[in-house]
């Protein structure tokens, strides 16, 4: 790999960037060089949407899509290749397509803004070019698909944007609203055209340490040669080591660019993730096989995270609340490591040694996750729930996330698997609740038997999120939730489970 420019779309042309650092972020960059100042710094950390932009990248079809990320985290040589959107492209898009107006008439308004405007949808407005983003990505999305969303679909597109003066009832009207305006459309397949030329640039590399290797192999033999440098996915986590912990990283090797570790791949027994598959992308696939998962998918951080973030960075990384784990180790996951060209599978719990310690070697990987797929045995699927407890409902960080799976033949307990986040250094599954399950009829004297032996299992702690009494009390009811849901007589109905159908 040569030294070359960081090449990328960016207001209507081919933006060439050299000698930034590789931890620059993308908002900074907009900010401080470009004096694009519409997006707003808020968190830094990828919580409130101040900062949301859109990228642009095409699919395997050779077809644009669009995404809302966070540009305090992300890193301006990850732009290389795609196509950057911000707050100021948007009112040029209105202006493209508009009739001409006269000289004395203000410059036209794209439906997104014109509609925040009409309905009063901004008071102080430092949140309002992010709404603006993630609006702009979602009205995109469905005139190209000829849609219209919901407004529980706008809620949950605007998921990662805070907005605390305003409220939500109008953005959410200005959001039906925008689709009933003349459309002002971006050019995609203009756009298309100039990421299919740069996508025939040689792979990124910096004199600043910044490595984008395109091929698995090519990745694989990076890594073993520099096993001191930062392996760097969606940079939702790895962006707030430097922003917040201010770290310095002399040398990253990007896997956002390699193909072959961004599918996922679905065969008759199991699912491969691939680990720089987008977390949207792996939930998906995960939620089509187990339609449990949706909730949760839904609130796994917030849709400028899912969109960037990946499911292979979030079990890596091994936070005891990262909330994929449970999920993966409930369902039996496997992760893949990889050293140059020698492949090893373990079991996802015996990934996790210690806290923040897990089982990879130097110049070692982790490639994907091989998750089982639903099979019937002895007349009956499988059981499933995934429960998330935290203070806000969408976009925040659990107290407690379980991950509970039970395979019934005949009304006993022939398989369990119980994982739990947020009870102890690292997510693990209740061995002891598990054993005093098996062989058992799935009632209450077991379930009772199963939530005493959850005190075994774990010995949480107390923080900000929760107490540690908290904790396994919370613990203890979700087992028992999954009793009620589940039990072979008399299992509570879907509208006794939701809160929103005990309103209406």
């Amino acid at each position: 790999m040569t030294e070359r420019p960081i090449r990328f779309f960016h207001r209507g042309a081919i933006t060439e960037v050299r000698g930034v650092a590789a931890t620059r972020s993308v908002l900074d960059w907009l900010r401080e060089d470009q004096h694009c100042t519409g997006t707003k710094e808020g968190c830094a950390e990828g919580d409130c949407g101040a900062c949301t932009v859109v990228l642009g990248e095409l699919d395997t079809q050779g077809q644009l899509q669009l995404r809302p990320v966070n540009a305090c985290i992300q890193f301006v040589p990850t732009l290389d290749g795609r196509a950057l959107f911000t707050v100021e492209d948007i009112a040029a898009l209105a202006a493209a397509t508009a009739a001409t107006p006269a000289v004395s008439a203000p410059a036209p308004l794209h439906p997104v803004q014109q509609c925040l405007v009409d309905c009063h949808g901004s008071q102080c407005g430092f949140c309002t070019p992010g709404f603006v983003m993630s609006l702009w990505a979602s009205y995109e999305r469905h005139q190209t698909a000829g849609t219209l969303p919901t407004r529980q679909q706008l809620a949950d597109d605007l998921a990662g944007n805070l907005c605390r003066c305003t409220g939500y009832r109008p953005i959410l009207d200005a959001g039906e609203q925008m689709f009933t305006r003349p459309p002002a459309r971006l050019p995609r397949q203009a756009v298309a055209d100039v990421l299919f030329t740069l996508a025939q640039d040689a792979p990124l590399q910096t004199a600043e340490g910044f490595h984008a290797p395109r091929t698995r192999a090519d990745f694989a033999q990076l890594r073993q040669a520099r096993p001191q440098a930062q392996v760097l996915a969606g940079s939702t986590d790895i962006g707030l080591w430097v922003t917040k912990q201010f770290r310095v990283l002399p040398e990253l090797i990007y896997i956002g660019r390699v193909a072959e570790l961004q599918r996922v791949d679905v065969y008759a027994d199991s699912l491969w993730i691939g680990a720089a598959a987008p977390l949207d992308a792996a939930w998906q696939a995960l939620a089509q096989d187990w339609p449990s998962l949706r909730e949760v998918w839904l609130r796994f951080a917030s849709p400028p995270i899912r969109s960037s973030g990946t499911m292979g960075g979030n079990v890596a990384n091994g936070s005891p609340i990262g909330d994929a784990a449970p999920v993966l180790m409930a369902l039996g996951a496997e992760v893949e490591l990889q050293q140059g060209e020698q492949l090893r599978r373990l079991p996802l719990q015996d990934f996790y040694l210690d806290y923040m310690q897990n089982a990879l070697q130097p110049g070692e990987f982790l490639s994907g996750i091989s998750v089982p797929r639903p099979q019937t045995a002895a007349g009956a699927a499988p059981l499933l729930r995934v429960y998330k407890i935290s203070k806000r409902f969408d976009c925040d960080i659990s107290a407690v996330c379980a991950g509970l799976w039970l395979q019934l033949e005949d009304g006993v307990v022939r398989g369990a698997r119980l994982a739990f986040g947020g009870m102890a250094g690292t997510v693990r599954r209740a061995g002891q609740a598990e054993n005093a399950l098996l062989g058992q009829p799935w009632n209450e004297a077991a379930l009772q038997a199963a939530q005493a032996a959850l005190a075994r299992d774990f010995t949480p702690l107390t923080d900000m999120r929760a107490s540690a009494g908290y904790r396994l009390q919370v613990a203890q009811n979700l087992l028992r939730r999954f009793w009620l849901e589940t039990r072979p007589e008399n299992p509570l109905p879907a509208a006794a489970l939701s809160v929103w159908e005990a309103a209406r």
